[in-house]
């Protein structure tokens, strides 16, 4: 446990106590204090097994092995160090630092394997960008990737007041992309399934999109768009939650992430907080102060829709935090996904789908089509013309065009092959056209065919029992009687 207070400084005492204190919950005593001045990244972070701490001092990292805090272990030193976010899971640790841009230069975010921190080629992965104010950096559960959103205070094209965010992959293997997203706006959230083979990202001017994405950044799934802001994977990683909290109308979509099919649409107005139990089929939702502070309250449900149970706070009283016991991974294992509701007194709060406004003096006229305020996306197995519950990214789709042409080719050159070659007595050369030297006599000679091979074609019309009309045959052969007279 990890207290802080801001620091106060005397005359008597200009250096101040030490604000910073560290506490042993067992034994319940002071085991180490810290003069700790900046409120921003003051408190320290554990590895999951808690073998390494690590501290933010002075722009350098400062780990500590086995909750010894009398004895730095190991430093990691980098020009402004800001921010840092340990790995999850077991040894070997892993962390991930940011560094800001100074003077114009770009902002970097390098990941090291602990204790391995000295010598250029020390860190596992380099990204460098633009754009960088703050950062929040997402490990993945294996430990083997980190999504690192990049926000700005101030948008410089004008075209958000929030700023502008971008989103960037790094992998321990070196790799590293930015996740391109196709609709512009901002990052509201970044979610890693618990398989660790793909992410979730809500993104762009509402109604916000919502795609996922394999470890290529490659897009496997887009949900379209809708009154969201949120996503949220089960313990399990087979079903996805979207949602809309905060200044939204606490709209969810339940999806099955295996089959991409939703599973129910839920609404849960007035929420603060959305947490998953660990057995993947339960959901709490409450109302908490001090975000709001009237009335307050949690509903637990399932998944499918259902509310199975409510609890509303008295008027007066507040509630402040809502938490599930937790159990240990693997606890309870992934059951089959259920479409159809599970049963409860409470019933469920499927969202009716909203109408849009009339004047007052078009509520009595008839509904005439009028232009959307926004263009509503549907999930891409739901567009017309879509093959099926999941349609191929661009690559997937990309490779197979390459598939089908390669096959093609192959089959002409094979037909090609099995085609004999002509012998010399069957290649027929055809002899030059003979001229007679004078360029008019030339051109009337070529007339002259050109009207005997019209002709030959009107025998063969009229053999074939074509009717012929007689002043098309006589005006056709007196016109090459004078053409061949004239010449």
């Amino acid at each position: 446990s990890e207290p802080w207070a801001a620091m106060k400084e005397t005359q008597d005492d200009p250096q101040g106590d030490a604000n910073l204190q560290l506490w042993d919950l067992q034994s319940g005593k002071c085991i180490k204090t810290f003069y700790q001045k900046k409120a921003d990244g003051w408190c320290p972070s554990w590895a999951q097994d808690e073998s390494i701490a690590v501290r933010n001092v002075n722009n350098e990292l400062h780990f500590f092995e086995d909750n010894n805090f009398e004895t730095i272990a190991n430093k990691l030193h980098l020009q402004k160090v800001s921010e840092y976010a340990l790995s999850p899971g077991s040894k070997p640790c892993k962390v991930a630092v940011y560094v800001p841009g100074v003077k114009g230069g770009p902002s970097f975010v390098r990941l090291y394997q602990y204790p391995n921190f000295g010598g250029p080629t020390a860190a596992l992965a380099n990204k460098s960008f633009f754009k960088a104010d703050r950062v929040t950096m997402l490990w993945n559960a294996k430990a083997s990737a980190v999504l690192v959103t990049a926000s700005t205070e101030v948008d410089k094209t004008g075209a958000s007041y929030y700023g502008e965010q971008t989103l960037h992959y790094l992998a321990t293997n070196g790799e590293s992309a930015v996740v391109q997203l196709p609709k512009n706006g901002p990052i509201y959230d970044v979610a890693w399934s618990p398989s660790s083979i793909e992410f979730c990202v809500v993104y762009g001017f509402m109604p916000a999109k919502a795609t996922v994405f394999n470890l290529k950044c490659d897009p496997v799934f887009d949900f379209g768009t809708g009154p969201r802001n949120a996503a949220f994977y089960s313990p399990q990683g087979h079903i996805l939650v979207l949602a809309g909290f905060g200044n939204l109308q606490g709209h969810m979509e339940v999806w099955d992430i295996k089959k991409y099919k939703q599973i129910s649409k839920p609404q849960a107005a007035d929420s603060t907080h959305f947490s998953w139990c660990p057995d993947g089929e339960h959901i709490v939702t409450a109302t908490c102060s001090p975000r709001l502070r009237v009335c307050n309250g949690f509903k637990i449900w399932h998944y499918t829709g259902t509310v199975l149970y409510k609890k509303d706070v008295p008027s007066g009283s507040e509630l402040w935090e809502v938490v599930w016991q937790p159990s240990p991974p693997g606890t309870f294992p992934e059951k089959p996904v259920k479409y159809q509701a599970a049963p409860s007194e409470l019933g469920s709060t499927e969202a009716k789908p909203a109408q849009a406004y009339r004047p007052p003096a078009l509520r009595n006229k008839p509904v005439t089509a009028s232009a959307k305020l926004h263009e509503e996306e549907l999930p891409q197995n739901m567009k017309p013309g879509a093959a099926g519950d999941k349609q191929m990214s661009k690559a997937a789709l990309k490779n197979q065009k390459k598939r089908e042409a390669k096959k093609a080719a192959k089959q002409e050159a094979k037909s090609e092959a099995s085609q004999p070659e002509p012998s010399p007595s069957q290649v027929t050369s055809i002899p030059p056209a003979a001229t007679s030297g004078d360029p008019e006599l030339d051109k009337k000679i070529k007339n002259v065919k050109k009207k005997l091979k019209a002709i030959e074609e009107l025998k063969e019309q009229q053999a074939a029992g074509k009717p012929m009309q007689k002043n098309q045959v006589i005006s056709f052969t007196l016109t090459f009687i004078t053409e061949l007279v004239s010449s």
